[in-house]
């Protein structure tokens, strides 16, 4: 089946192929820069991750016709005040879309401010549409990411996209996620909360 991940990033176009590639599901899957069509803007003016998964889904399906898939993300910091939590608006930064480096600075310098660094967690959401009746939403915990050490001192290397991966740090070695084992650095990034979503949905 041909499905269209709602996105124009094509470093979690690239990560969704890989880790999807193993799962033995049936799924060929496209990003939004592979239509070659205009892209609707897309007002992500929901209150937590799964409503603007559920908005771009719904914007997405009504342009192209197609299954498609919208993911979202909230970032949170353990201990951190709330004006200062990123939540839905990682990228966005007192009124400023930030770039891949600024973010990486920004909140690499966050973490700076913190004697023992910064504890972080991904809560993620998805909306899957496959048809105008088969509309599938979660926000389960199963699909929240692993629990990671922020540090102001960022690794060398850079993959577009990922601009907090170069600060992160797996809690349980103390590693860089960079200098994980590609299974573990895997792990790190996507649940498989998501693998399971996608076959309770497939498999019915």
């Amino acid at each position: 089946m041909k499905v269209l991940y709602g996105t124009q990033n094509q470093g979690k176009l690239n990560g969704m192929r890989e880790w999807l590639k193993d799962s033995d599901l049936d799924l060929e899957i496209i990003g939004l820069n592979d239509l070659n069509l205009p892209i609707p803007q897309v007002d992500e003016s929901g209150s937590n991750p799964l409503e603007n998964a559920i908005i771009k889904a719904k914007t997405y399906y009504q342009e192209y016709k197609m299954p498609v898939f919208s993911c979202d993300s909230g970032l949170f910091f353990e201990g951190l005040e709330g004006s200062l939590q990123p939540g839905t608006h990682v990228r966005r930064v007192n009124g400023k879309e930030l770039s891949d480096e600024e973010m990486t600075e920004y909140y690499g310098n966050l973490a700076s401010q913190y004697e023992n660094g910064l504890i972080g967690k991904y809560q993620n959401a998805i909306c899957f549409i496959l048809s105008d009746d088969k509309i599938v939403s979660s926000m389960d915990e199963s699909l929240n990411g692993k629990r990671f050490k922020l540090t102001s001192k960022p690794h060398p290397k850079r993959v577009q996209g990922f601009p907090i991966d170069p600060i992160s740090l797996d809690l349980e070695t103390n590693q860089y996620v960079y200098d994980l084992s590609k299974k573990e650095e895997d792990e790190s990034k996507i649940p498989k909360g998501f693998i399971d979503f996608f076959k309770s949905i497939l498999e019915e």
